[in-house]
This record gives structure tokens, sequence and C-alpha cells, in this order.
């Protein structure tokens, strides 16, 4: 690991963040209510990937494109999923903007929003062989998955 500017990390983060900022205007019907509660525990996590995250894919160049090699495919994987979260968002934002329409799944992939951003930043921890970017994935991962699988839960409950 070497200090220095990742293009691939700011890539990633504005593919994160673009749709996010759009998504602050068309949040579903009812979204507020669930919000309150979430688990403080798995909140805190999500914050502390959230920041750690963003600040780590920045700073080290090894998730720039290299040479061609095996190990590329890493960050083909990350690129393919961050297409994939793309394709959740531009589901979403063409259905009707419900909370089931939120919390839905994408190819199999359950609660895709928030499972396909956390595997593409896991690959592209392994693709720059990071620890510190994988730890705080895993971190990210336990809390936004775990909010967003249980507003799901929430969500299908509250249908019954």
């Amino acid at each position: 690991m070497r200090f220095g500017f990742s293009y691939v990390g700011f890539i990633m983060l504005l593919l994160l963040l673009i749709p996010n900022l759009f998504w602050t205007q068309n949040k579903p019907a009812g979204y507020d209510a669930y919000v309150v509660n979430e688990n403080r525990f798995l909140r805190g996590m999500e914050r502390f990937g959230e920041t750690a995250v963003s600040c780590l894919c920045l700073i080290f160049p090894d998730f720039n494109i290299g040479p061609l090699r095996p190990w590329s495919l890493w960050l083909l994987a990350a690129a393919l999923l961050m297409l994939l979260y793309e394709l959740f968002w531009l589901r979403y934002f063409r259905s009707g903007k419900t909370m089931l329409d939120f919390y839905s799944s994408l190819f199999g992939v359950p609660v895709a929003g928030a499972t396909l951003l956390v595997l593409a930043f896991f690959a592209l921890a392994i693709y720059g062989k990071n620890l510190l970017l994988g730890a705080a994935v895993v971190i990210l991962g336990i809390g936004h998955i775990g909010i967003h699988l249980g507003h799901r839960k929430e969500i299908t409950q509250n249908q019954i």
C-alpha cells in the first residue's frame, strides 16, 4: 500500500453519490417512518464504514488501472458490480418509488441497492490488495446491508 490519489476510487465514489443525490428528491413514501426504527449499532457501523470507505478508496493509487493481468479481473468485477448498482438505480427511478421498490432485489441479489455497492467496493479492495479498505467495506456492509434487510423485513411485516 502506498499513498497517492486513486482516480478509480474517485469514479466509484461519483457513481455512488450521483444517484444518491437524486434519491434525496425521490425518496419512497413513508421512508422517514422506517429510519426511526434503525438499529443504532448498525447505523454506527454504516456511518463509520461510509466515512472510512470514502477516504480510503481515494488515498491509495493501488486501485488505479495497472497492467492487465489475471488479477485485473477483480477490477473488472468491481466495475460490473458498480454497473449493476447503477442499473438498480435506473430501475428504481423508473418505478413507482415505493419502499418495496427501494429494497428490492436485482438479478437475485437481495436488497440490491446496498449489497451491490458493498460488493463493488470489496472487489476494489481485493484488486488493490488493500486490507484497510477491505475491513472498512466489511464494516460498511454489516451496517448498510443490515439496515436495508431490517427495513425490508419491517415493510414485509407491515403488509401482512
